[in-house]
């Protein structure tokens, strides 16, 4: 799977990308958001391995992606769509430190969200967001996401519980907005 934007290409993980990602998930300036501690080296072969087999289902049950600059191949980050449900889906994502601000997390999830719904024929997306995560938070609202409430202790990371802010966007509202 792949899809050009401006900036960037969303495309599926191969084998050679691990050392990208190991700089992703390796990272606490990262994964100080994500819903995980950070992982070693190791771990993000691992990663690979299992997105590359995950990407053979036929149904595929989730579009775990490599985010790389139009003008590179190298990846940056990630995005995810895991298939929940019925039409329904979880958003996910995470940028190298070292590129935050270069405005290829927004981009990047704008087109899953598109493909999620364009082409998959989801009806709904969710997100689950820190509340401390300002960026993110501001980026699934510029993409039309609705604020549901807060889930209380979500997740367990960086030695602590953390609570996140549910947030989901409807077909019909994608819709509208495009």
């Amino acid at each position: 799977m792949k899809k050009v934007g401006e900036r960037v290409t969303i495309r599926d993980f191969v084998l050679d990308d691990a050392e990208a990602a190991a700089a992703i998930i390796g990272d606490d300036r990262v994964t100080n958001w994500l819903s995980f501690d950070s992982r070693p080296a190791a771990a993000a072969t691992a990663m690979m391995e299992r997105a590359i087999e995950m990407a053979s289902l036929d149904p595929r049950t989730e579009y775990y992606l490599g985010i790389t600059p139009i003008e590179s191949d190298r990846v940056v980050g990630f995005v995810r769509l895991e298939l929940t449900g019925v039409k329904a889906a979880k958003l996910g994502f995470a940028i190298n430190a070292d590129y935050w601000g270069h405005g290829y997390a927004p981009e990047a999830a704008a087109l899953i969200v598109a493909f999620g719904f364009d082409e998959l024929g989801l009806h709904r997306i969710s997100a689950a967001v820190g509340p401390e995560n300002e960026r993110s938070l501001r980026l699934v609202e510029r993409l039309g996401f609705v604020h549901e409430g807060t889930i209380r202790d979500h997740v367990f990371t960086n030695g602590a519980w953390r609570a996140s802010h549910l947030y989901s966007i409807l077909e019909s509202e994608h819709q509208a907005a495009s």
